[in-house]
């Protein structure tokens, strides 16, 4: 007789603490099944090395291996599609419920709406919860129910909606006992997934009240390390973002909180306006006649361009993974209005190499940069990339950490005249505008 279960399906929540729909599978009737699906669909288009693949792969381990040592349980990883993988699920046990937190992604939606089509086909519920936000979908809106696209007036609606609330916590670590007794469940390793494990690695995130006091002061100096580092964890739901904010919230310096709302900001924008992913927010953008010249913009993602913090940003990303947000602006701002490439070229290749890609916030922060999205910055704001040297890196320790060369014969000429790209840009731009 098949064993009734509950089960608990972890994809962007991958820690055992206060993590709201493992909580509420293990305050559920029955024993409960933690599982985790490398999805093929996902996996098929990323680099066989990826250091995002090597990170979920090692936080899973940790997993099992901390419910095995202190519980004596485990944990299930499966390799496949995820309505396959149900199915397999459903000849072994008997399922009651499939418990499991919101993803708000075009795919995940997607991917979801058929795994609940076909568990209901079998009478078994699907239950999913708020867990990667404190806000989300509909949560902060205007009076008249629409969403907010200007993050100002967002930001100050979710503070006082943030303050006048108690913000709940969910203990699930205090209930891992109501995990299934079997320590045969099915695990994996790189190999099998058709990966080798990655040279880059994902960096353990800082957030001390230290941190968060200095975080406006230090933020914008790519050559200081004062970042957090929290984008990945917080990507991959390795901490509890309600963690995050309640500290966040105990500074009074608000930038560093502020910028966990840009990220909610970012998500709301991609629920209400899923078209976005491939398509200007202000579709009299999309008739922008981009050069998308293939040379520079090989250039541009080798770090070539002859402006030196603009390589040294692209460079950063290529060997880490990790570029500072200050930098970021820079560089998405010299793709799009010094190259005039399109933005969808540069948003495409940051999800390819950044550790903390998350759909919502790439797209966000493209768009911002072009002029074509929610709250953006004016088209005709051009960021010059050797004065914000001056601004940013004025003793040129992050560009000599990552183009060593740049003062010598054979780093290469500016790729564009900073002065020409900046009247063929605003011409551009202009005649799209007003067509």
């Amino acid at each position: 007789m098949k064993k009734t279960i509950n089960i608990f399906w972890f994809r962007r929540d991958l820690r055992l603490l206060d993590n709201h729909g493992l909580f509420e599978a293990l305050s559920s009737e029955h024993p409960v099944l933690p599982i985790f699906i490398f999805d093929t669909k996902i996996l098929d288009k990323l680099p066989k090395n990826d250091a995002r693949v090597t990170f979920i792969f090692d936080t899973l381990q940790h997993i099992r291996l901390t419910l095995q040592k202190q519980h004596g349980k485990s944990l299930a990883i499966y390799y496949g599609k995820p309505l396959e993988v149900y199915k397999t699920i459903c000849e072994t046990y008997h399922v009651q419920t499939v418990f499991t937190n919101h993803d708000y992604e075009p795919y995940a939606k997607e991917r979801d709406a058929s795994v609940e089509t076909f568990l209901k086909s079998k009478n078994i519920n699907f239950k999913t919860f708020k867990d990667q936000v404190i806000f989300e979908r509909d949560d902060i809106t205007k009076s008249d129910g629409n969403p907010y696209v200007v993050y100002t007036p967002y930001m100050k609606v979710w503070k006082s909606t943030f303050k006048n609330q108690n913000l709940k916590t969910f203990p699930s670590e205090s209930l891992l006992n109501h995990i299934i007794d079997d320590d045969s469940l099915l695990n994996i390793d790189l190999q099998t997934l058709g990966f080798s494990r990655s040279n880059q690695k994902i960096e353990e995130y800082t957030v001390t009240p230290e941190l968060i006091a200095n975080y406006e002061d230090t933020r914008n100096f790519p050559a200081l390390d004062t970042t957090s580092k929290l984008g990945p964890h917080l990507r991959f739901g390795t901490v509890s973002v309600r963690q995050m904010v309640t500290k966040a919230n105990q500074s009074k310096n608000e930038v560093f909180l502020q910028e966990l709302i840009w990220r909610e900001f970012f998500m709301q924008i991609l629920w209400h306006f899923p078209h976005t992913v491939t398509e200007s927010f202000k579709p009299q953008y999309d008739r922008i006649v981009w050069r998308n010249d293939e040379e520079e913009f090989k250039a541009w993602c080798e770090g070539n361009t002859g402006y030196p913090l603009v390589d040294a940003g692209m460079r950063q990303l290529n060997q880490t993974g990790f570029m500072h947000n200050r930098v970021r602006m820079l560089v998405g701002s010299f793709l799009c209005k010094h190259l005039l490439i399109d933005w969808r070229w540069g948003e495409a290749y940051f999800a390819e190499k950044l550790h903390d890609y998350e759909m919502a916030s790439n797209v966000g922060n493209w768009q911002w940069v072009a002029g074509c999205g929610v709250d953006a910055a004016p088209y005709f704001r051009i960021f010059n990339p050797t004065t914000q040297i001056e601004k940013f890196d004025k003793n040129l320790k992050y560009i000599k950490q990552w183009v060593p060369e740049f003062q010598e014969l054979t780093y290469p000429q500016p790729i564009v005249d900073h002065k020409y790209a900046r009247e063929r840009c605003l011409k551009v731009y202009k005649e799209a505008l007003t067509d």
